[in-house]
């Protein structure tokens, strides 16, 4: 367990409902319906999350980085850096 190692800066991972779920959900490619709808499936499994307020700041402070994290997009963490905000904890938008 990474919290055993003194990864205490992503130990919050442990505890994602991601982790037993297929990583290819959270990387869609394309920009179609299909890679939408996959972008929604992946939000769905980050809206019931115990930890996504954490995966949100983790990606939001790494900067670029790709697929769904946080219940995010990459273009929305861009435009939530731009802005300055952090989505408020329990809201997951649904638009890619």
């Amino acid at each position: 367990m990474a919290a055993e190692r003194g990864d205490y800066a992503t130990y919050w991972r442990e505890q994602a409902a991601c982790l037993r779920v297929d990583p290819d959900l959270f990387f869609p490619i394309g920009t179609g319906g299909l890679t939408l709808e996959q972008v929604d499936a992946a939000k769905a499994v980050c809206g019931r999350c115990p930890v996504v307020q954490q995966c949100l700041d983790w990606a939001v402070q790494v900067g670029r980085v790709e697929g769904v994290w946080g219940g995010t997009t990459e273009s929305e963490r861009r435009a939530m850096r731009r802005y300055g905000t952090r989505r408020a904890k329990g809201t997951i938008t649904t638009a890619a």
